[in-house]
C-alpha cells in the first residue's frame, strides 16, 4: 500500500470518528484535514495559511475549531507543536505559588506569568519582564523592528 492509499484510509477512518461524535463534514473541514495528513504543519496558524490558499473563505476560527475537535476524539495530538498558555489556567496551574486547579477561570498566580510548553514537554514560565525582553530579542532578530527600538506596551 502506497503513501497515498493510506493517506485516504486515515481520512476515512477519521471522517467516521468526526461523525459518531455529531459533527457535521463540510467542505472546510476536509481542506483542514488534508493539510494536517498531508503535511506536517507545525502550529495551527500554518494550517490556516495553508487552508487559505485551498480555500480563500475559510476563518481562523474553523481552523481551531476543527484542530480542537479531532484533538477531543483522540486523533491529533498537539503535543509536537509548540504551544504558549495564555496566562488564564485551562488545567492544572504550575506555577511553584500556585497549587489548584483553575479550570476555564483566572487563576491569580498565573495572571501575569505565560507558560510555553516546548515539544518535549518543558515547560518554560515566564514573566511579564522576560516575555517582553524575549519579544524585543526575536523581532530584533528576524529584522521585524530595525535599530534599538524597544516594546512600548505590552498588552496581556
Amino acid at each position: 500500500m502506497d503513501i497515498a492509499e493510506n493517506s485516504v484510509e486515515q481520512r476515512d477512518l477519521i471522517v467516521q470518528q468526526l461523525r459518531e461524535a455529531g459533527c457535521r463534514i463540510t467542505k472546510q473541514r476536509l481542506v483542514v484535514l488534508d493539510i494536517i495528513l498531508n503535511g506536517d504543519p507545525s502550529c495551527v496558524k500554518e494550517i490556516y495559511r495553508e487552508a487559505i490558499k485551498v480555500d480563500k473563505n475559510i476563518g481562523s476560527a474553523t481552523v481551531y475549531r476543527m484542530v480542537n475537535t479531532l484533538e477531543e476524539i483522540g486523533v491529533l495530538n498537539r503535543k509536537n507543536m509548540y504551544q504558549v498558555d495564555c496566562s488564564v489556567c485551562e488545567q492544572h496551574c504550575i506555577d511553584e505559588d500556585c497549587d489548584t486547579d483553575c479550570p476555564g477561570g483566572a487563576c491569580t498566580a498565573c495572571e501575569t506569568n505565560v507558560v510555553v510548553t516546548l515539544d518535549d514537554d518543558t515547560k518554560l514560565v515566564l514573566d511579564r519582564t522576560q516575555v517582553k525582553e524575549l519579544l524585543e530579542a526575536g523581532l530584533h532578530a528576524t529584522g521585524r523592528v530595525k535599530d534599538s527600538k524597544k516594546i512600548a506596551r505590552l498588552a496581556m
